[in-house]
């Protein structure tokens, strides 16, 4: 029963949370009143609190309290190689793809710079939006090396390709490096986005490697400005591991 009752209480206040009845910046009851008033130990507590907190309902925030997030944004991770799919599962919201191009290209004079190839190596461009509760808010653009990935099809593409290189192709995705801009908003973003009167969309570019070290994938995913903030956990280096700088 105990087991159970963390995820009761994380749905009543995720629920309390996404209908407005609890509004951002609100501090939720303490540790020892919600042990009370569910009758649960105080580690049963935690246990709802971190789900909370995992899925960017609440900020914790030691010696102070739970304080309530605004989930009109949602958190998209900056560290860590995330499949949409996997992402999409973590916010609990409506959701699909929509794919727009799956074909297999040269990749030309701009992205054979980026994947560090021949402009005539053979590349998959892959065109996908990600509508989230009816609104088309993110757009992914793939290159991913034609030589290292084969047999992608828009079934795949409109699923998972994370998911196939992993489980179908058994290639093993290791690192990744980001770099993050906001930018004028191209004609695809305002016919692929619904981003309406915006002029800027947040750029993610990202350059995947395998265990190998090979660079297979280039990515740019473009997000619409109000939608998404971009979440990263940083701890600070003692300052004998920082050689007291």
């Amino acid at each position: 029963m105990t087991n159970n009752i963390y995820w009761t209480l994380y749905k009543d206040y995720a629920d309390q949370i996404e209908t407005g009845a609890l509004q951002p910046g609100s501090k939720l009851p303490s540790e020892n009143e919600l042990a009370a008033t569910y009758q649960i130990t105080r580690e049963t507590v935690r246990k709802g609190l971190n789900l909370l907190a995992q899925n960017g309902y609440i900020h914790k925030v030691k010696g102070k309290g739970s304080f309530v997030l605004d989930t009109g944004r949602m958190n998209f991770p900056v560290t860590g190689l995330v499949s949409y799919k996997e992402l999409a599962k973590r916010l609990g919201r409506k959701s699909r793809t929509l794919v727009y191009a799956t074909e297999r290209v040269p990749a030309g004079e701009s992205i054979a710079k980026e994947l560090h190839t021949r402009p005539d190596q053979l590349v998959w461009k892959v065109i996908r939006a990600r509508e989230i509760e009816g609104e088309r808010i993110i757009l992914d653009i793939d290159y991913l090396l034609a030589d290292v990935v084969s047999g992608l099809t828009k079934e795949i593409t409109g699923d998972s390709i994370y998911e196939y290189l992993e489980h179908t192709l058994h290639l093993k995705i290791s690192y990744s490096k980001k770099i993050i801009s906001v930018e004028r908003a191209t004609a695809m973003d305002q016919a692929y986005m619904d981003i309406g009167n915006d002029t800027h969309v947040v750029v993610v570019r990202g350059y995947v490697h395998l265990e190998d070290t090979t660079l297979f994938q280039y990515t740019e995913s473009r997000h619409r400005l109000d939608k998404f903030q971009f979440v990263d956990f940083a701890r600070r280096e003692s300052n004998h591991e920082l050689g007291d700088q």
